[in-house]
């Protein structure tokens, strides 16, 4: 796949949540019904794309980036078996340093637009902790 195809798919799979959000309104949604608070409709809302709804690495739009997508389930075994919360927590905000694919900007950084989806950025911290509490759970053991 050719560099420009990449970044149109990236770029597809950014804005079509964004796009979308004022058809969820048309249908009288509420905002926690477009802007989910629980972990699995996050994750599956932003991250599956990429990820896979299980969290492997095979989501639809995986094949068009430039390093593969890392299996979401394994982060405990390749942590000595703990889950490192905060680490995951920091690469999904968009501070610390991330896995390849996230330092060269193909991730995107959700924690900014977590606090920015409404104006009580209070629901960025709650969205960003159910997210990563969620990947918690997913883990193999």
């Amino acid at each position: 796949m050719h560099q420009q195809e990449r970044w149109s798919l990236l770029i597809l799979c950014i804005l079509l949540p964004i796009v979308l959000l004022p058809a969820a309104q048309k249908y009288k949604t509420t905002s926690l019904e477009r802007n989910p608070i629980e972990g699995a409709k996050i994750f599956q809302y932003y991250c599956a794309a990429c990820h896979g709804a299980d969290g492997r690495g095979h989501g639809p739009a995986s094949a068009a980036l430039k390093h593969p997508v890392p299996n979401l389930t394994l982060i405990s075994q390749r942590s000595a078996g703990k889950f490192p919360y905060q680490r995951i927590r920091g690469i999904i905000e968009g501070r610390g340093p991330g896995m390849l694919a996230h330092g060269d900007a193909e991730m995107p950084v959700w924690g900014p637009i977590f606090h920015e989806v409404e104006s009580d950025q209070d629901w960025g911290e709650v969205r960003l902790d159910a997210v990563t509490k969620h990947l918690e759970s997913i883990q193999q053991k």
